[in-house]
């Protein structure tokens, strides 16, 4: 079976090159249950100070470039990284929250009072343009291919972090991961400045860690 050059280097000790999915730190909508969507809604005091905690965890991995969504909440939270890297952000609209059409600002509570039967439809897994907006599918398509596009300028063994939205993030974690849309909702929600880290394989990308708040372990046993 042949081998890539990337799966040599691989086995030959080298660890392959990593991506870090980094939410966004607290807003006043996220206490408020409030759908964000792509309102550009900024970090509260307490999101700022999240931010900054994370950024000094995730500077002890030696990122060699970020990118984030330009909506502010994303965009500030990755400058707390910057200031501690030196390194510049990347800004692209296509890391932004999914568009939501008329969910976006009302809580959970309005969503279901108006909406229960297509919000339960999203909930099953079936393709649903959430207040008229995006299909989760179509926010992978604009959003994975970012990623995938910033990964192929690290070196071999060079790590990504990647500052997005909790919705955002998932699709891309499982369009990276060649899930099926139906199966995107099994992976759990991000709690706000928490990441998730995928690791380059020789079968593809692994979901090392999700929802973490602490730098990655070493894996000691027969499934590193």
């Amino acid at each position: 079976m042949a081998v890539s050059a990337a799966g040599e280097a691989r086995g030959s000790g080298r660890r392959g090159r990593r991506v870090i999915l980094w939410r966004h730190g607290q807003t006043s909508w996220n206490v408020e249950r409030r759908f964000q969507g792509s309102t550009d809604v900024e970090l509260t005091g307490t999101g700022v100070s999240q931010a900054r905690r994370a950024a000094r965890l995730l500077a002890g991995l030696g990122p060699d470039a970020i990118i984030a969504s330009d909506l502010k909440r994303a965009a500030d939270t990755a400058a707390e990284l910057a200031a501690l890297t030196g390194l510049e952000v990347t800004l692209d609209e296509g890391l932004r929250e999914t568009y939501a059409g008329v969910w976006q600002g009302l809580t959970h509570d309005e969503i279901i009072a108006r909406y229960g039967e297509e919000y339960a439809a999203w909930k099953r897994g079936e393709p649903v343009r959430r207040g008229g907006g995006e299909l989760e599918t179509e926010v992978a398509d604009r959003a994975a291919p970012v990623v995938l596009r910033h990964l192929e300028k690290l070196p071999e063994d060079g790590t990504l972090v990647v500052v997005s939205h909790g919705g955002t993030i998932r699709t891309t974690i499982g369009r990276l991961l060649g899930l099926e849309p139906h199966d995107w909702e099994s992976l759990g929600g991000l709690t706000n400045c928490c990441w998730s880290v995928l690791g380059e394989g020789v079968r593809g990308w692994r979901l090392l860690e999700h929802n973490a708040g602490t730098l990655p372990e070493p894996v000691l046993g027969d499934d590193d």
